[in-house]
């Protein structure tokens, strides 16, 4: 049994979006810098839309990791 791509994905983007979501709090009182975005703080959105993504792609490899090890060892085989 291998490693799951779906565990590193998803870190990779808890981690990003979770810094996205941090300094899209950070700087949520600056309306000078979101004065592109049309008053949108991008990196809070963009922060949540990338951590729900990796939230997501963490469950579905420890489902699928679960589902794996509670399969009897004939169907593992298969």
């Amino acid at each position: 049994m291998g490693l799951d791509i779906r565990y590193p994905i998803g870190i990779m983007f808890a981690i990003v979006g979770a810094l996205l979501v941090v300094f899209g709090l950070i700087t949520s009182g600056e309306a000078e810098l979101y004065r592109r975005s049309l008053g949108i703080n991008i990196n809070l959105w963009w922060g949540l839309l990338l951590l729900a993504f990796g939230l997501l792609m963490l469950f579905l490899a420890w489902r699928a990791r679960a589902k794996l090890q509670s399969a009897t060892p004939e169907q593992q085989q298969n």
